[in-house]
């Protein structure tokens, strides 16, 4: 069977048309706020399970007696996974329907990260994070396919900023539940992120209507469509872009907790604060970005990047005063939640039966990613975590120079 390669993609000005699809008066206004609801929900589990991989990195680390760079690898090989899940997923949801696929990623996170209470040592857990690594990268294009196809394209961004809510306030919660059991057993924290998607899954086909599947537009392999040579630079660019994210986010965030426990010395109370301080930044900075970007277009989020850069070096040179770093956390929280835009943007970038497809190019960028927590803690064990998670201002600042040379979806008709 031939690939149809050939692609119209819409210009600027047609882009908002474009990205409104035929789903989006199919359904009642409640019914599409409450799959939305559910959607919400899915993703407090998703952003629980992921980001046990960081959050809990000091305790898997003398759990398993880890070296920096092994405790680090857990995250590459979750990383591994999600790419391969990305993919693959994004595809399935765009030939065999979003919900179905959402059902399956639900329950598959669920019992992974219940597989985590049971890992004994290094190999098995880079097997079991590969392995959750592979249903949590289908989430985010599954999630982004149902909902653009439900709203209209100048509310996507608030949207997204409800999706990016949700997933910090996972982390929040899950920073505050560190400091009350990290001292007891962190065990107990893959339970409460793992039993509850899986109970709740069956309900998505009570409330999520079904979307629409492959049409006579798309391929056999929808991705192939990504590389055509009209759009082929755009792909190579936002899969960069989102990888230098990745990369940056690693490089910081991912070692925050064993800087602030190792280099900053602080009690597991005062870190979990400093954790869910970062990500109260990150909740609020979401819903201004969200907003910022239905206005003003989804490249004004770059500006976002430029200034999380700031204050990563801003973080890692104040002295050690909780109140200070607590501020500052907030900003680069606030700042990095820029990218909360990039979900309705990918998927409005490219014809509308490749929206989970589309999506799909967020996780690919973990492909760069995978070589941040080798690379950082490598620098690390040699020149100490500052120098190392100082990487990630500069991953900021370029990603936010290739952000600003890719192409605007919103028209100004729509953006004012």
């Amino acid at each position: 069977m031939k690939i149809p390669v050939t692609l119209s993609v819409p210009d600027v000005a047609a882009a908002p048309d474009a990205a409104v699809t035929d789903t989006v008066f199919e359904h009642s206004f409640a019914r599409r706020c409450a799959a939305f609801a559910f959607v919400l929900l899915a993703e407090f589990f998703y952003g629980w399970a992921w980001n046990t991989v960081d959050v809990l990195r000091p305790y898997l680390r003398d759990s398993l007696g880890l070296s920096l760079t092994q405790a680090g690898s857990a995250y590459s090989a979750q990383g591994a996974g999600a790419l391969i899940g990305a993919v693959v997923i994004g595809q399935l949801a765009d030939r065999l329907g979003r919900r179905n696929m959402l059902v399956v990623i639900m329950v598959g996170y669920g019992l992974m990260l219940l597989a985590g209470v049971l890992v004994a040592s290094y190999p098995q857990l880079l097997l079991q994070r590969f392995i959750l690594g592979l249903f949590l990268g289908g989430s985010f294009p599954v999630v982004v396919g149902i909902y653009v196809s439900l709203f209209h394209a100048n509310v996507r961004g608030r949207l997204a900023s409800g999706i990016n809510l949700t997933f910090s306030s996972s982390i929040a919660l899950l920073g505050i539940a560190l400091g009350h059991l990290g001292n007891h057993d962190w065990r107990v924290l893959l339970w409460l992120g793992g039993v509850p998607p899986v109970l709740l899954a069956g309900l998505a086909y009570l409330v999520v209507p079904e979307s629409s599947r492959v049409t006579s537009q798309a391929s056999r392999f929808p991705v192939r469509e990504l590389f055509a040579p009209s759009v082929r630079r755009r792909t190579l660019l936002l899969a960069s872009l989102t990888g230098l994210n990745f990369f940056a986010y690693q490089a910081f965030s991912g070692w925050l907790t064993i800087y602030l426990h190792d280099v900053r010395h602080l009690p597991p109370d005062v870190t979990g604060q400093l954790v869910a301080a970062l990500f109260t930044g990150n909740m609020i900075g979401g819903f201004v970005w969200g907003w910022a970007s239905d206005r003003l277009g989804r490249r004004f989020g770059s500006w976002g990047f430029a200034l999380a850069a700031v204050a990563i070096v801003t973080y890692l040179l104040v002295p050690t005063i909780p109140p200070l770093l607590m501020v500052v956390g907030f900003v680069y929280g606030f700042s990095f939640s820029s990218s909360v835009v990039w979900g309705p943007w990918l998927a409005e970038l490219y014809p509308p039966h490749l929206k989970s497809t589309a999506a799909s190019i967020f996780n690919w960028g973990r492909l760069i990613s995978f070589f941040s927590p080798l690379v950082t803690g490598a620098l690390a064990s040699a020149f100490g975590l500052q120098v190392a998670m100082l990487a990630a201002s500069v991953a900021f600042l370029i990603a936010a120079l290739i952000w600003r040379s890719l192409p605007e979806t919103l028209a100004r008709s729509t953006a004012v």
